[in-house]
């Protein structure tokens, strides 16, 4: 009779903890003023959304691991640590791989410049295309963060001994589309559906159904953060990460593994045409227009 109970309120806690992710972004979708400019539409939205995604993995830690980290460390976990692995930060176990100097100067290199092409030289970019323009601020924008300030952090925590590895490890070097999505890039966002989506659906829809729900999920994900905002362009970063999922397909399989488009010179050939070919579905037109242009004209004065 109580592990019935037991399992009846883990159940509970597992489904109340999907309800902010699942109500709050449809909430600013549905209230959000739009006399107000639209990139302010989209990091309230991508803000929201995040936000969801860290009350899912934190309650979720504790449900499943009760007590067993101070109060301080989640708070930490919460509002001082973008990343969303709440089991590797929330453990009281230390860090053997302590980061170096070298790694810190190359974080603050990566932060500076890109904060000083922000600032200094995108105002200056007035007679390029808007295009043009918006991809230049989307790069700048992306370095400050996930390969800047993040990059800090993760050092940061790491020199106490937290497990706080970087968000992006040197997505470059990925020589397939399997490692550039499930190892390199933006490892937060891998943690969380890989534990929440792929896991779960694996069970049940084997691994190439969970791979293209997967993909199909962080397309509408995108859609919602990137197309709604900026009122146009709805559909395509779905299509681009489609077009990823049957990227992943085809370097997976026996063809495929027989030319080494898998690995090595020919898989880095490969994974980049269907990283960068397809790109302008993601970050599309009225996304650069309406909203990066706007706003990094915003930052630079």
């Amino acid at each position: 009779m109580e592990t019935t109970t037991m399992v009846k309120k883990s159940h509970a806690i597992a489904v109340t903890a999907w309800i902010p992710l699942l109500v709050a972004p449809a909430i600013v979708v549905a209230v959000f003023p739009r006399e107000l400019p639209k990139w302010a539409y989209m990091w309230t939205l991508a803000f929201t959304i995040y936000c969801g995604c860290k009350w899912l993995t934190w309650r979720t830690y504790k449900s499943e691991r009760k007590n067993t980290t101070t109060v301080a460390r989640q708070f930490a976990y919460m509002l001082l640590w973008p990343g969303l692995d709440a089991d590797a930060f929330l453990n009281q176990t230390k860090v053997d791989d302590q980061p170096t100097r070298l790694a810190l100067l190359s974080a603050v290199i990566k932060t500076s410049v890109a904060l000083a092409c922000l600032i200094w030289v995108m105002p200056r970019t007035t007679e390029l295309p808007v295009y043009l323009r918006g991809w230049f601020a989307a790069v700048c924008i992306v370095f400050v963060l996930h390969f800047g300030l993040f990059h800090l952090l993760s050092i940061a925590w790491r020199f106490k001994g937290v497990q706080a590895r970087k968000l992006m490890n040197a997505p470059l070097l990925s020589t397939s589309l399997t490692e550039f999505w499930g190892k390199r890039w933006n490892v937060a966002f891998r943690d969380l559906t890989h534990k929440f989506l792929f896991r779960p659906l694996l069970r049940k829809l084997g691994p190439n159904g969970a791979l293209i729900v997967g993909f199909v999920m962080s397309g509408l994900i995108h859609d919602l953060v990137i197309s709604v905002p900026a009122g146009g362009g709805y559909g395509q970063p779905t299509l681009y990460f489609m077009i990823q999922a049957i990227g992943v397909s085809i370097q997976k399989s026996e063809f495929a593994s027989a030319l080494k488009l898998d690995r090595g010179f020919r898989g880095l050939v490969v994974t980049t045409v269907f990283l960068l070919g397809p790109v302008v579905l993601l970050f599309h037109k009225p996304f650069m227009a309406e909203i990066m242009v706007p706003f990094t004209d915003l930052i630079g004065g």
